[in-house]
């Protein structure tokens, strides 16, 4: 079981991210048609999950917007958005910021995906949501770089990430 913090205050997280050199587990979520979408939807890609509690917060959206603008330079690359929002707000938010190079993912019906993936919050104001985590997986589904970020409140390290899928 990790820990993180949330302004200061600790924070237990079910699991753990899954393993650098791993294979990472399929997942179903959910997108802004309320399609399932699987890993396998994205074969052959690089893909960089930027894993969020809500894009209703500033990190959040800050940290969607900053991989939007990496991913207009990839075609080789996906940037999924996972968070706990519904379908209807990830897809209002992409429109309201004009983010097209980002696919977001709700867990509305893959609340799997957050124990498998070892980013459930169990305790806390957040219980039930994911904390703030990124794992890039290689185009062939090996985890090649992953972070759960230790105090939610924080952005992730870009450049590490961003590093990972060159």
């Amino acid at each position: 079981m990790a820990t993180v913090t949330l302004k200061g205050n600790p924070i237990h997280i079910y699991g753990d991210l899954p393993k650098v050199g791993t294979r990472v587990p399929d997942f179903s979520l959910v997108d802004g048609d309320l399609n399932d979408k699987a890993l396998s939807n994205y074969k052959g890609k690089k893909k960089l999950l930027n894993i969020v509690p809500s894009l209703d917060t500033a990190t959040c959206a800050l940290s969607t917007k900053k991989f939007n603008d990496f991913a207009k330079t990839r075609s080789d690359t996906v940037i999924l958005i996972i968070s706990a929002d519904l379908p209807f707000a990830q897809k209002r938010f992409c429109g309201n910021e004009n983010l097209q190079n980002v696919i977001p993912l709700s867990l509305m019906r893959g609340q799997n995906f957050a124990k498998e993936y070892g980013v459930l919050i169990q305790d806390g104001p957040l219980a039930g949501i994911t904390a703030r985590a990124v794992v890039v997986i290689d185009e062939n589904d090996k985890v090649v770089y992953t972070e759960l970020v230790p105090e939610i409140v924080d952005e992730p390290d870009y450049e590490k990430a961003l590093a990972a899928l060159k």
